[in-house]
């Protein structure tokens, strides 16, 4: 297993950057992910907030669309933050008629589902999975998850306010969503349990089932 898997960022739109100085913060190798070369050498990929029908029409002008579909349907492990998630979502509400996402997650999302940037927060919320407590969770027209299927695993909610219960966190096997920003806030804390994924995905199978014999 590679001690420091190589994980993409998806550069067309969002907060590449950031997200690159988080994975390199918890010990990852981290790429800028803009052609089909770079994909291939990934290990795992983030997805980052932007706008979602805009990185889905780059993604499709880069003819990065199909091949980074295939790549999770097969089974790379990937991140999709904010617009991240719109994009790993089975069905969306509140999309354009023509609007594409790689899917993965059975789940439905509702963009702008949190109102418009200015009423853009800050909150805590405790993700299932990552220790040390809440995270400061930074939501920016943010999505959250309308209904979860029964392949997905809810792993946080707000905890607080008019959108308390709403989902925010999930994770479906290889595949883990969130409607905030991690990478804004200093704590890099999602993208550690991102890495683990990735770590847990790289095993061998022999590996993986030794705990059972």
């Amino acid at each position: 297993m590679n001690a420091r898997p190589l994980i993409g960022v998806l550069a067309l739109q969002g907060d590449v950057r950031e997200h690159l100085a988080a994975l390199r913060s918890v010990g990852a190798e981290a790429l800028p992910v803009r052609r089909r070369s770079e994909l291939d050498a990934v290990d795992g990929l983030v997805i980052p907030g932007g706008e979602s029908t805009t990185i889905a029409k780059l993604a499709h002008s880069f003819e990065l669309f199909e091949p980074l579909h295939k790549r999770i349907a097969a089974g790379m492990p990937t991140y999709g933050s904010c617009a991240g998630m719109i994009l790993l979502a089975d069905r969306i509400l509140g999309g354009t008629a023509d609007q594409d996402t790689f899917g993965g997650i059975d789940m439905t999302v509702r963009r702008n589902a949190f109102g418009r940037q200015v009423e853009s927060f800050e909150e805590p919320v405790s993700v299932q999975g990552v220790p040390g407590g809440p995270v400061t969770a930074v939501f920016i027209r943010a999505p959250w998850v309308e209904e979860v299927g029964p392949g997905a695993e809810v792993l946080a909610r707000v905890e607080a306010g008019p959108a308390t219960g709403r989902i925010v966190g999930i994770r479906q096997q290889h595949l883990l969503a969130t409607s905030f920003h991690p990478e804004l806030t200093g704590d890099a804390r999602v993208h550690g349990y991102f890495l683990q994924m990735v770590r847990e995905a790289e095993q061998p199978a022999t590996s993986r089932d030794e705990h059972l014999i």
